[in-house]
């Protein structure tokens, strides 16, 4: 008998997160291994062997290794999930959950990474305004989405929502949804929040991550004090 898929991850990542939450969605249970990055787990001879680009999360299924969360997400339901409305056959269908996909990829995510990387590894204390903006920009395009539908890509939950649901749960805690401005937007995350694994394989990690944010900030700060 086959082993479980094992993960590489971070509870704090939103790409790690957004497997958890698919995973989780399709009642699959990973053999779960936490990778520190900054004690470079991620440079190890044995991982790079995994994934030469050093990134997680990493899935490595019995000898298949997939790489990149929204990969991972169309991978495990494909080969796991009895539910096509997660990742549709249908090839339309499927275009559109994969335009929501690289919406996350090219704009979400890297959003996010922009507020919070200078103050994780480049000892920044604080978050400028046009960065919160600019995540805030974003929100617009997934508001426009949800205009006629609860979810990204129509009546049924997919990966797409998945995904984006880990990077917008993050940036929210830095870049707040103005309610007024994007009432689909927040109804959307209220929705995906009330999901009975949501907490555990998402909010919990993003919480996580915002207190981590928080306290780096408060600590740079008083290091640059101390230096002046």
């Amino acid at each position: 008998m086959s082993s479980k898929p094992v993960l590489y991850y971070a509870a704090r990542s939103p790409p790690c997160r957004a497997v958890l939450l698919t995973a989780a969605a399709i009642g699959l249970e990973l053999d779960l291994r936490p990778t520190n990055l900054k004690e470079r787990d991620h440079l190890t001879p044995e991982f790079l062997k995994l994934n030469p680009q050093h990134t997680i999360p990493v899935l490595d299924d019995n000898g298949t290794i997939v790489s990149d969360s929204h990969v991972i997400n169309a991978y495990l339901v494909d080969k796991y999930s009895p539910d096509e409305t997660l990742y549709p056959k249908d090839q339309l269908k499927r275009r559109e959950v994969d335009a929501r996909l690289y919406f996350d990829a090219g704009h979400l995510f890297p959003r996010v990474r922009l507020m919070v990387e200078p103050i994780i590894y480049f000892d920044a204390y604080e978050i400028s305004q046009e960065k919160i903006t600019y995540m805030q920009l974003a929100y617009d395009g997934l508001e426009r989405c949800l205009a006629n539908a609860p979810y990204l890509c129509g009546e049924h939950l997919t990966i797409a929502d998945l995904c984006a649901v880990a990077s917008v749960s993050t940036s929210a805690l830095f870049a707040p949804i103005d309610e007024e401005k994007f009432p689909k937007l927040a109804a959307w995350l209220k929705r995906l929040s009330l999901l009975p694994y949501y907490q555990k394989n998402n909010q919990d990690g993003a919480d996580l991550l915002h207190s981590f944010v928080t306290e780096r900030m408060v600590a740079n700060k008083k290091a640059k004090e101390a230096e002046k």
